[in-house]
């Protein structure tokens, strides 16, 4: 919960943004420094907790260090202007294509910062971002995203464009990007903020290097920085405009689109030539950005076997199951989401985790069980659930004889099944 004056700040801001469309702020400098704005700002750094930057400084020690005196010279810096943001640590997580996802994590001091900058510009922004959009919003969800696509094919938009565009946190034009937030906020002072966290030098440590090497980022916002995601929507921002704006698609093609981050897809009735060239156009003639052709298709999902894959769900078009010649629009999660779940239970349950305790073990299974479900409840997911259920037992059957050298088998008159469920274990 945001502190009362911070909460009327927003409130204000975002009237103001959505009364005077064309106003541009030029005083939020102030906004941001407020001792209130960083505290606000600290309280979700902390929530978030997150690994340290390049100085190695964890949420945890400046709370033993004291958490008034680190805000104090946060604040001291940024009201003499002193402030200089630090260098972005580069770290990457594997993808499941076998590639690597690279991030940029800030230092905690510069995640606090960009916080409180993030506090304040988001309801300027808010008030002009459009409902086509569903990344990294208040208020929205992946899951929203989702139901706008399945009531799309229901009303006969089955033909899906569906684009990838690649390495986009990575290749948004600073000078481009920072001509989009001019749009709204011409105060210097934040600009320089900005500024400086995109221009930050990015240090790599490969191993068995012989140290860490840094670079100045030429382009791109850090994929991980607290602000990137707010900037990465104001950069598509205009893309969601001129699609929806009066000679676009959603009038000439009554198309629609579904845009969660830099991942979208546009749905319409039928297939143009037109209507991909202005998508293709735009996204890489206009923002400067590169579609990946290979992954990027034109799918007509009334034809046999097609299907769409979109936020780890698929959508297809299905017979019924009980031999009806009625067909439905199925939503369930994708053999690559499957794929992912599987491997990372398999990394859950292995020889290596013999040394947890059982009842700690499935602690932790059922609180990632949870998670994955709750996210893939939506749609038809009981095959995919069934499927989870069935590893996850079996993993857990041959883990338990993994355990000791003695073979394991349940107690007289009861199942492994049977043992599992009076341990606690999740069932979906």
């Amino acid at each position: 919960m945001l502190p009362t004056r911070l909460r009327d700040w927003r409130a204000k801001l975002s009237a103001k943004a959505k009364q005077e469309k064309k106003y541009r702020f030029y005083s939020l400098y102030g906004l941001v420094s407020d001792p209130e704005t960083l505290r606000a700002a600290w309280a979700q750094v902390r929530a978030n907790g997150g690994a340290p930057g390049v100085d190695g400084l964890r949420v945890e020690q400046i709370e033993e260090q004291g958490v008034e005196d680190f805000l104090g010279e946060l604040t001291k810096e940024l009201r003499e202007k002193s402030y200089r943001s630090g260098a972005v640590r580069r770290v990457y997580i594997p993808k499941a294509n076998g590639k690597e996802r690279p991030l940029g994590i800030p230092n905690v001091r510069d995640r606090v910062v960009q916080t409180a900058v993030l506090l304040i510009l988001e309801p300027i922004f808010e008030a002009d971002f459009l409902e086509c959009s569903y990344g990294f919003r208040p208020g929205r969800s992946a899951h929203q995203a989702l139901e706008k696509i399945r009531q799309n094919l229901a009303v006969g938009r089955s033909t899906v464009y569906d684009a990838d565009v690649e390495g986009y946190f990575d290749s948004i034009p600073h000078e481009q990007l920072l001509a989009c937030v001019r749009m709204r906020v011409v105060d210097g002072r934040v600009l320089r903020l900005i500024q400086q966290w995109l221009e930050a030098p990015v240090e790599e440590r490969k191993q068995g290097g012989s140290g860490p090497r840094r670079r100045r980022a030429q382009k791109g916002t850090p994929q991980g920085g607290v602000i990137s995601p707010l900037l990465a929507n104001i950069y598509l921002h205009w893309f969601d405009h001129a699609f929806h704006a009066a000679q676009g698609p959603a009038h000439w093609a009554n198309a629609v689109l579904v845009r969660y981050a830099d991942d979208f897809v546009v749905l319409a009735r039928t297939w143009t030539w037109e209507l991909q060239k202005f998508v293709e156009e735009k996204v890489e003639g206009w923002l400067g950005l590169k579609i990946n052709r290979a992954k990027t298709r034109v799918v007509d999902l009334r034809e046999a076997s097609a299907r769409v894959d979109f936020l780890g769900y698929s959508f297809r078009l299905d017979r019924d199951r009980h031999g009806r010649k009625t067909r439905y629009w199925n939503m369930h999660p994708s053999a690559q989401a499957l794929a992912r779940e599987r491997a990372k239970l398999r990394t859950m349950i292995s020889r290596r985790r013999c040394w947890q305790p059982l009842p700690a073990l499935i602690g932790e299974l059922n609180r990632h069980l949870r998670g994955w479900a709750n996210y893939f409840r939506a749609g038809y997911s009981r095959d995919a659930f069934r499927q989870i259920n069935r590893l996850v037992r079996a993993r857990l059957q041959q883990h338990l004889r993994n355990r000791s050298q003695r073979a394991w088998k349940p107690a007289a008159g009861t199942t492994v099944y049977a043992h599992l469920q009076n341990m606690g274990l999740l069932y979906l």
